[in-house]
């Protein structure tokens, strides 16, 4: 029989924390005052379809910016029932428990995840603190507890993060579509995944944010043999083929 501490400890009370990939779905916002602004914003950085439902005076200026500029869809009055027709994500933000939880209640019926602003037991899921830099995205849950102690601890992680860790990110993440084309093979995954692995850990933040496309061109020489050479050495070869000596990582 295995011993308990070769085994994770379940810690339970927690929630499972997802990147929810929710371009081009379509959420429904309920209401348009601060606190709906900013789930906006959330929300149409993941590129969501938006449509916010609220009475013309009820609309904070930055939500109605959003509405002028057409970066949503607007419904110039109050919820009703089937506004949710469609919806893959509802939020709500109105000071109006009663009309929150009623709606709540229908997205249940409909099972339709939602967010009722303030309303932990009347939630599918939280928005947490998040920093962003560039593909980077950090979220820190409190599970509804303490949201301003969240900003605190995002904010000192954030400032222990590399300045360029963003760029970085984001070259690599170009690198490995390059690879992908070089070995589109599904059976290639394990090594695309071990060669990208090494590539990461050969490599300085700065060598990975400095690499240009035909270096990276250069460096895909390198995969099929399984090696990845120097930045020094990769620079010094000629660009019609990878170096075949001896100094690789």
């Amino acid at each position: 029989m295995a011993q308990e501490h070769e085994y994770p400890e379940i810690q339970g009370g927690g929630s499972l924390i997802l990147a929810w990939q929710i371009r081009n779905k379509r959420v429904l916002v309920v209401g348009g005052g601060e606190v709906a602004a900013g789930r906006i914003v959330n929300v149409l950085n993941a590129d969501a379809k938006v449509t916010v439902v609220s009475p013309r005076e009820g609309l904070n200026p930055e939500v109605a910016y959003r509405i002028e500029q057409k970066q949503v869809d607007y419904v110039d009055r109050k919820f009703e029932p089937s506004d949710l027709d469609g919806a893959d994500m509802v939020l709500t933000a109105v000071d109006d428990p009663e009309a929150s939880t009623q709606i709540w209640k229908l997205c249940k019926e409909r099972r339709i995840a939602a967010n009722i602003a303030d309303v932990p037991p009347e939630c599918d899921f939280y928005f947490g603190s998040v920093h962003r830099d560039g593909p980077l995205q950090i979220m820190v849950s409190t599970n509804g507890k303490g949201p301003r102690l969240a900003n605190i601890v995002r904010r000192q992680i954030a400032a222990n993060l590399p300045p360029n860790i963003g760029q970085a990110i984001t070259r690599v993440g170009m690198l490995r579509q390059k690879l992908r084309k070089v070995a589109p093979d599904i059976s290639e995954g394990p090594k695309r995944m071990a060669w990208m692995i090494k590539v990461s850990d050969a490599y300085s933040l700065e060598d990975l944010c400095s690499l240009s496309e035909q270096e990276m061109e250069q460096l895909l020489g390198y995969y099929k043999p399984n090696t990845v050479p120097s930045l020094d050495l990769l620079r010094l070869q000629e660009p019609d083929g990878a170096f075949d000596g001896p100094f690789l990582i």
